[in-house]
């Protein structure tokens, strides 16, 4: 499935191929990586987990400075505080955020469990995408649970519970993820 706003989608190729240019691990992740793995939905920003150290900031501020609004300062202080950092195109508006790799196993381990999704109708592009299964504890985290609902409900039983409970449990929201599980409250807000 294919999130969809095209002009959002073309943004986020441009800033993967920078990032790949450099050798820089990425995932898409938020609303993009929501709409993929459960209910398409419209989005206009993008946001993308990366692997950003502080040798590759120069080089991909160089490389998106002119098209996208984008402060130097701002990346680096990302990076070292491993938070994120919003890119704005300024020929569409659109945002993306990219949001530094954390140093938590399940960080690590959300870079392993990554998949190749094909994006786009026109020039369609292999993408690394967020597991649906850690789109659903990022989710559950920020609490947004109709993205939740829908991914649940769409991936059904090809999630993988085991990894999910497991997970739920690192992440200290369990008790929200048995909630979503459990047959009746799937389509209830905790």
């Amino acid at each position: 499935m294919t999130p969809s706003d095209p002009e959002a989608l073309q943004v986020a190729f441009h800033v993967i191929e920078v990032l790949q240019r450099f050798g820089i691990a990425y995932h898409l992740g938020g609303s993009y990586a929501s709409a993929i793995h459960g209910i398409p939905r419209q989005t206009h920003d993008v946001d993308l987990v990366v692997d950003l150290g502080p040798a590759h900031i120069p080089e991909i501020v160089r490389a998106l400075l002119g098209e996208f609004y984008v402060d130097e300062k701002a990346v680096a202080r990302a990076v070292s505080d491993r938070s994120s950092v919003n890119l704005v195109h300024l020929a569409t508006g659109v945002k993306v955020d990219l949001f530094v790799k954390g140093s938590t196993a399940f960080d690590h381990s959300e870079f392993t469990r990554r998949i190749v999704v094909r994006l786009g109708d026109e020039s369609p592009q292999d993408v690394f995408v967020k597991s649906a299964e850690d789109t659903v504890l990022r989710k559950l985290s920020d609490r947004q649970w109709q993205d939740v609902r829908g991914i649940v409900g769409v991936q059904g039983d090809r999630l993988d519970v085991e990894y999910l409970t497991r997970s739920a449990d690192q992440l200290r929201v369990r008790d929200l993820l048995d909630r979503v599980l459990t047959k009746g409250s799937i389509f209830k807000a905790p």
